[in-house]
């Protein structure tokens, strides 16, 4: 992924991070948004998302499995400055599952719009999908993390 890729993918979360502040969800800090099977809901991401995400993402480990998110420690978030769209929009308050929605079909079509115009097609599957699709790769302290490998486009 490019540099003005990256930063027009986090252009995007910035104006969906501004409208889900203007809309002041609360936020309880359970954790329920990374326990995927046990409150019974499904984060999908796109490609380019993905590719964010896995740039700098912290280690996991692999197989990773569709009931919780990897990144969840201790009920915080490790991945919490390039975490996908559907993260930065979830809240569990009642009072703002509408606007929560609204925000995501927003911001999803500019994510949309982005891979249409870069001709990279748009894929949108679970997290997990992508997470087990990516190469493990040591970092030189042993750790292991993983990287997603994607063909090179002509810039």
């Amino acid at each position: 992924m490019t540099t003005d890729l990256h930063q027009r993918v986090l252009a995007i979360y910035a104006e969906a991070d501004a409208a889900v502040a203007a809309a002041g969800p609360r936020c309880d800090s359970s954790g329920r948004c990374c326990r995927f099977k046990e409150y019974g809901h499904t984060l999908f991401i796109s490609q380019l998302e993905a590719d964010v995400l896995l740039e700098s993402a912290p280690p996991y480990s692999q197989p990773v499995t569709a009931d919780f998110c990897p990144f969840q420690v201790d009920n915080l978030c490790t991945a919490r400055e390039p975490r996908p769209l559907g993260c930065r929009v979830y809240f569990c308050d009642p009072t703002y599952q509408e606007t929560g929605n609204a925000i995501t079909e927003t911001h999803l079509n500019k994510l949309k719009r982005l891979a249409e115009e870069l001709e990279t097609g748009w894929r949108y599957a679970p997290l997990h999908v992508f997470l087990n699709e990516a190469e493990p790769r040591q970092r030189p302290e042993g750790q292991g993390v993983a990287r997603l490998s994607l063909p090179v486009r002509p810039a």
